[in-house]
Order: C-alpha cells, then structure tokens, then sequence
C-alpha cells in the first residue's frame, strides 16, 4: 500500500498548500468518514478520501468608537480574529473551538475601564453547552482552579492552590444521555466552564482534554455578555440546535 503524509494528501485533494493543509488537521477540521485526522504527518493510504470542515465567517454584532465585538466561530483562534481586525486589540479570549461573543477593544481608556468591570466580576458572561449525562436541577461550583502551562498548552484543574472561580450551571433539554445547558460564570479562570463541568462529572461534549466524548468540536458556545450597560448577543449555533 502506497502511503503519503495527511497533510500532503489534504493539499492535493482540496488544491491548497501544504501549510493551510496542515493548519486545517491541527485546528480539527479534516475527517475520514466520521473520524478526525489527528496527525498531519502521519502517514495514510494515498487513495484517503478526506471530509475538509469549512470555518465559517467572523460576524461583527456590534461596533463603536470603542470596541468591536464579534460572533467568532469555531475553529478559529482569538488571536487570528485580532488580526483581522487591526488595530483593535482583544479584551478576552476564547478557545479555539468555543464560539460566540469575542470583544477587542480600540483605545485604552477605555480596556481600563472594562478590565476593571472584569475584576470586580460585574460583566455578565453566559455560554451554551451540551455536556455528558443527565443533569436535572441547578448545579454551583466554587472551586478554586490552578492553570499550568506545558508546550504552549494550558491546562487546568481544581485545586485549593488556585485561584477563586464560580460557575452556576442551569439544565435546559435533556437528549439521550447528555443535556443542553446555559452556563454563567464568575471571575472567567483558563478553562473554567469546562474544568467545573469535568469535576461535577457532566463534561462538555467533544471536549476530550477533560474527559468529553469525540464530537465534530468543543460544543461550547459564548451566548452573551453584557458589559457597562450594553448587551451582546451570539446566536445560538446551527450545531446546537440540531445536535440531539
């Protein structure tokens, strides 16, 4: 059997350069049938047959003299959205699967002003979730949480060395054996959502750093944000609505 690198196999079946070949297997995007290539260089049948995920558009929702605030989509890093809209800068993050509100800013007047809203935990931040398991009533979770850094890699985890975190989890559909979820949190650690939802032993579907099932992506998704006085809002994902 004749084999050749995915990444090389991607490029010359989707008419692209190697580079954007590779940069779509590491963000998650290219299948063979159901199962998603891990490793651009591994080496794979010349005759593979490849599914290639396309990223959907960076939707602006809302924009003023201050800041811009986007509807991101999965797949794509916060810094990449940074620098498709010079030369505002982020005022947060999200991970590269996680969807929905991302907001960078356009003068520092006013980042003070809003990072000192984040601090003083008076910015309001709900995200959608599909997790594990059955969740029936409410659930909070103050736990302190610990970040380590590793290859470029954050990963966290409860810890009574870390640092204070809330997050209240609200059920909303149950389906199967996993359940639909509007999730607020406090303080906003690295990860927090889905270091809170491992440890209550419902993690976040297709979040397999914390013990998720293998899904198309993170189905994570941040729904709205309101900060000093204004509200954002990302719709729901098309994934969301239909992922029964």
């Amino acid at each position: 059997m004749a084999t050749e690198k995915a990444y090389k196999l991607v490029a010359a079946q989707e008419g692209i350069s190697n580079g954007v070949a590779k940069s779509m297997i590491d963000r998650g995007l290219v299948y063979v049938g159901n199962k998603k290539v891990m490793i651009a260089r591994g080496e794979l049948d010349v005759k593979t047959i490849f599914r290639v995920t396309k990223v959907e558009k960076t939707v602006p929702i809302f924009e003023n003299d201050d800041l811009i605030v986007v509807d991101k989509p999965a797949f794509v890093n916060s810094d990449e959205i940074e620098r498709q809209f010079k030369p505002a800068v982020l005022l947060h993050r999200l991970d590269r699967e996680t969807s929905g509100v991302l907001m960078l800013v356009k003068n520092e007047e006013f980042r003070e002003k809003a990072i000192k809203e984040f601090k003083q935990d008076r910015v309001y931040k709900e995200y959608i979730a599909w997790v594990e398991g059955i969740m029936s009533e409410p659930v909070e979770v103050d736990r302190p949480i610990v970040t380590q850094r590793k290859n470029n890699k954050a990963y966290s985890n409860v810890s009574a060395k870390g640092k204070a975190a809330k997050s209240e989890f609200f059920p909303d559909i149950v389906s199967a054996n996993k359940t639909k979820v509007k999730c607020i949190i406090h303080q906003g650690r690295t990860h927090q959502i889905r270091v809170h939802l491992r440890y209550i032993e419902h993690p976040i579907v297709g979040d397999e750093q914390y013990g998720g099932r293998r899904a198309k992506r993170v189905m994570l998704h941040a729904h709205k944000v309101n900060l000093l006085g204004m509200e954002f809002v990302a719709p729901e994902p098309k994934a969301f609505v239909t992922f029964q």
